[in-house]
């Protein structure tokens, strides 16, 4: 999720000392039915791993398997802001992308692992609480390093079958992790769903310019005002890239209050992962499967966007009738993606 993401992730950043985690015992939940002699039942397990001092609590879903078989494996990657292991940003935003995404993988017996990252459900900020304004997007592709490697060390999966899933910033993050891996860590397949595929404050730059037209169009505001917003967006965004204080005088209020946000406890972040730019990382990838998506309905990550990074990994499939989470009118994931994934071997 990128609409609004520096906003939410503001709002984390900034409450994050007051972050609780609750803390049950791990369990095993059987949740197959149609095992046999041999096999094991479908699972899913409340796991955990240490990274940067701080626990980071996840989901490992293991389909029905034969007794001692090890199977492929997906790491899935949350999208930008206050996003938890299931896609969501609770109680405002629950589409499940990711939860459904393992239900996918799971009929074509792919191990899946999903993790609440920092600022998000179990896991809270951990080392981070009480200085918020310091965590910066390594820290995330670091606990995604870490979540990967946990899962390529459990006796369901083949350590040499792994692929790296991503949604939104998550692809983004799966993209850098695919790149930057040691050979002994080497993604199996990569999967970009909806990624961002620009630098992060263009793509906020070009959603703000987007809303602006829209309201001048719809004589919400005058044209001039309009002009004026623009140019102060661009100025902002110079701002932050140069490292320099950000002016928000004169803007809308809406405007100022996310401005204020991103130059404050945010900055750090969001000048960390606005550093990347995905095509750059794509050229450094070694030869593997690669799914690409982009939604035809997605006002957050336009097909556009991604014309540069599917330029360089030479692939997109473009899903018709759908918008940012990937589902279609009945909230289901679109029959596009889960074709593409099933025909995906790796």
């Amino acid at each position: 999720m990128i609409a609004n993401a520096a906003v939410a992730l503001a709002a984390v950043l900034s409450t994050a000392a007051g972050v609780t985690v609750a803390s049950p015992a791990p369990t095993a939940l059987a949740v197959g039915g149609g095992h046999h002699a041999g096999w094991v039942p479908a699972q899913d397990e409340e796991i955990s791993f240490v990274v940067d001092g701080t626990t980071t609590y996840g989901t490992l879903h293991v389909p029905e398997r034969r007794r001692g078989e090890r199977l492929p494996a997906a790491l899935l990657l949350p999208g930008s802001g206050p996003t938890d292991r299931d896609g969501n940003q609770p109680p405002a935003l629950t589409p499940n992308t990711l939860r459904d995404l393992a239900g996918v993988l799971d009929r074509d017996r792919v191990v899946t692992l999903r993790f609440d990252k920092y600022g998000t459900g179990r896991t809270g900020l951990g080392e981070w609480a009480g200085r918020p304004q310091e965590i910066d997007y390594p820290a995330f592709v670091r606990q995604a390093a870490a979540a990967r490697d946990y899962l390529r060390g459990r006796e369901e999966v083949a350590p040499r079958r792994v692929a790296l899933a991503g949604h939104s910033e998550g692809a983004m993050t799966a993209l850098v992790l695919a790149a930057d891996a040691p050979r002994d860590r080497r993604a199996a397949a990569l999967i970009l769903l909806q990624p961002l595929a620009l630098r992060m404050l263009d793509v906020l730059a070009m959603q703000l310019h987007g809303q602006i037209g829209q309201a001048v169009e719809a004589g919400a505001v005058p044209e001039a005002e309009g002009r004026a917003a623009d140019r102060a967006v661009d100025l902002a965004v110079a701002d932050l890239r140069g490292g320099r204080p950000v002016d928000t005088t004169g803007m809308p209020p809406a405007l100022a209050a996310l401005f204020q946000a991103l130059a404050g406890p945010s900055r750090r972040y969001i000048t960390s992962v606005d550093a990347y730019f995905p095509p750059d990382v794509a050229r450094r990838l070694r030869p593997m499967p690669v799914l690409l998506t982009c939604g035809a309905l997605d006002p957050q990550v336009p097909c556009h966007t991604t014309d540069q990074l599917a330029a360089v990994v030479g692939h997109r499939v473009v899903l018709p009738d759908v918008g940012h989470a990937m589902t279609t009118a009945d909230g289901t994931l679109s029959p596009v993606l889960t074709r593409r994934l099933s025909a995906l071997r790796w």
